[in-house]
């Protein structure tokens, strides 16, 4: 809203416009010395009053308020939807273009929510293009925005963040911002189910890789409990997309494929091709658990050729680790240690714990091939990126291979190191050294 001043001019320039009298436009709900004290900007009215007095003068409120026609900022939310509709089935590139654009006419309107959506799909791009530092400034850049609002609206924002960190492999600062947004949610009363289902979905990912499996499987439980509740129907397929890998953590391959089929076909009725290919990617890390190595190879190229077309490069290339395993499984090393190679040449802009994975799987197709020497490498190589990102699960197995690869060799002392090391990284199941789990927090029954 406008200064005093600047509304009073405009009340009294609008009732001129009309040929009114202060005393037709105050009547009958107010006076014509409060129209006047108005017009001179010596009160600052309510909103009540300036909906009475927008209604009198053929105006909207937030025109009257802000000097805006009220269409400007529909059309820029249809703008935004339109924006939205794009990045799920076009390109981020493409989307992100449209954003940015958007973003600007919303801080020229003064449109601060619009400013705030926009943000957060330059950031969802960000994500899908790896560039993990932009798209923690984007999430981050929302979430100062909305800092007024209550914490439900930050959600989002929040859940960004997370995942952004998540992706570079900081897992304990990912469990860390969702742990504390869903504590602080539970102690201000705003125990919103959406918001929480946001958070929920997104906090088992992190548990999983950290080996929390039982704080991972109690958040999967919280959030199915909400789901009736959420009316956004892409919020409840990705939350069941995450509830799939709980499944899989407690051997529920069956389970996690019914959990997979509700979010697959969630999906493509809304034609959200990113969230499509990721259940592709799921499903085919499920056959490749139960050793259908053929299905799965089937379905992570269709993951990785549907990211792919959508220009997603830190998907495509995380899935490309997993079709990599698949290959190597089926005996075709060399196909697995060419996409293997491709991704650690980028670097480690696509996070430690899938580089610390490719370097995994070279180590034992080294080994395969009867290279211990190489294998070694990539398995110490594994071991200092995924101490960095505290993936215990991970770290307890690749201590395990470490170990057998150099008691074969004869370094028996060596190979101890190594299995210790992995028995320091075994917590008991669900816990991690972030300290106690968030509260469950209590809903009225429907």
């Amino acid at each position: 809203m406008d200064d005093p001043a600047t509304i009073g001019h405009r009340v009294q320039r609008l009732r001129t416009q009309r040929g009114l009298t202060q005393k037709q436009l105050a009547e009958p709900s107010y006076t014509p010395a409060y129209v006047s004290t108005l017009e001179s900007g010596k009160v600052r009215p309510s909103e009540t009053a300036l909906r009475f007095l927008a209604e009198r003068l053929g105006t909207s409120y937030e025109e009257l308020a802000t000097g805006r026609p009220a269409h400007l900022a529909t059309e820029l939310r249809l703008a935004l939807s339109d924006a939205h509709q794009q990045l799920a089935t076009g390109t981020a590139d493409e989307a992100a273009v449209r954003y940015r654009r958007l973003l600007a006419d919303a801080e020229h309107l003064g449109l601060v929510p619009e400013q705030a959506e926009a943000l957060l799909g330059l950031g969802d791009c960000a994500l899908e293009t790896g560039e993990l530092v932009d798209a923690g400034r984007h999430f981050q850049a929302a979430e100062r925005l909305l800092a007024e609002e209550p914490l439900p609206r930050r959600a989002r924002a929040i859940r960004g963040r997370a995942v952004a960190h998540l992706l570079a492999g900081e897992l304990r600062y990912a469990c860390y911002l969702l742990e504390s947004t869903i504590d602080e949610l539970g102690a201000s009363g705003l125990a919103d189910p959406e918001a929480l289902v946001i958070l929920y979905a997104a906090v088992i990912g992190p548990y999983i890789d950290m080996g929390a499996h039982a704080r991972a499987a109690h958040a999967a439980e919280l959030a199915l409990a909400l789901a009736p509740q959420v009316d956004d129907p892409a919020l409840v397929a990705g939350m069941h997309r995450q509830v799939a890998r709980t499944f899989l953590a407690e051997g529920r391959t069956a389970d996690a494929d019914a959990s997979l089929a509700k979010a697959q076909a969630i999906y493509q009725q809304l034609s959200l091709c990113t969230d499509l290919a990721h259940c592709h990617w799921m499903r085919g890390y499920v056959q490749a658990q139960k050793g259908e190595l053929v299905s799965a190879e089937k379905e992570l190229r269709a993951a990785r050729d549907m990211l792919n077309a959508k220009r997603a490069a830190l998907f495509t290339a995380q899935v490309e680790v997993e079709l990599a395993d698949v290959l190597r499984r089926l005996g075709r090393h060399d196909e697995a240690s060419d996409l293997l190679s491709a991704f650690l040449e980028l670097g480690d802009r696509h996070g430690a714990v899938h580089a610390g994975g490719a370097h995994r799987l070279l180590g034992l197709i080294a080994e395969e091939r009867g290279d211990s020497e190489t294998a070694e490498e990539h398995y110490v190589m594994a071991l200092g990126l995924l101490e960095r990102s505290g993936a215990s699960g991970d770290l307890a197995d690749l201590c395990r291979l470490l170990g057998d690869l150099l008691r074969r060799g004869g370094r028996t002392e060596a190979a101890l190191d190594a299995y210790r090391t992995g028995l320091g990284h075994r917590s008991p199941p669900g816990t991690t050294t972030l300290g106690p789990a968030p509260t469950a927090l209590a809903f009225p029954r429907h």
